[in-house]
């Protein structure tokens, strides 16, 4: 008999819904041992542990026929993921993969609650994620790699700024996760991380093997390359 296929549940970020993720999610599919799953949330409604309790929910619904379960979380989603899988343990092992995420803070989010109705914008989970944070390490047991953007284009420069290599609204240096099984920078904007075929094909091959692909590995050079 063959094995059920490896499960992915793939998480948004703010004002998206789960659709966002439907290159990642096509590409995971094409591969028939792998089935890919979209959580949706309500990114500027309810706090931190409101999105965490849900996506927990969630996953041990849809878990419960799968020997693997991984998580691919973009910006905010991959927030949410590592919170949810720092107070949970009783899920099936597999791995993590963050695009985008403000794991250190941001400096955007930091500008864009200062204007008027900024905080209502943001939403209360992100602003505390991303305001009133400290240093973010990863201990648990799964590999987590990250992928950040270098292509500075988006909302981020409306506000100022960004300094150095950015994706238009997250820094390089933001998304740095100490623990972190592994980093990779490639050429793509914070919303364009979700439509790149290259981006797509390093998520699979990091939830494959525990390690991004550099031996020949192509970063796009624009954003509009897409499945």
């Amino acid at each position: 008999m063959n094995s059920a296929p490896a499960l992915a549940i793939l998480v948004h970020g703010l004002w998206m819904r789960g659709p966002a993720l439907t290159v990642i999610k096509r590409r995971l599919e094409a591969d028939s041992s792998w089935r890919a799953l979209l959580f949706s949330y309500p990114t500027i409604i309810g706090s931190m542990s409101d999105h965490v309790r849900r996506l927990i929910d969630f996953a041990q619904t849809h878990a419960q026929r799968s020997e693997q379960l991984h998580f691919v979380g973009h910006s905010l989603g991959g927030l949410v993921i590592l919170k949810a899988l720092s107070v949970t343990d009783d899920l099936p092992p597999g791995r993590a993969v963050l695009l985008g995420s403000p794991l250190q803070g941001s400096r955007t989010v930091q500008r864009v609650a200062r204007i008027p109705f900024g905080r209502a914008l943001l939403g209360g989970a992100l602003a505390t994620e991303c305001i009133e944070w400290s240093l973010r390490e990863w201990s648990g047991r799964r590999d987590v790699g990250v992928i950040a953007g270098s292509m500075g284009f988006g909302i981020g420069r409306v506000f100022g700024d960004l300094g150095d290599a950015h994706d238009g609204t997250v820094t390089v240096e933001e998304t740095r996760l100490p623990g972190a099984k592994d980093h990779i920078v490639m050429a793509a904007t914070h919303t364009s991380l979700l439509l790149s075929a290259e981006v797509a094909e390093q998520t699979l091959y990091f939830l494959e093997h525990g390690r991004f692909s550099r031996q020949g590995a192509k970063t796009p050079r624009s954003p509009s390359r897409t499945f």
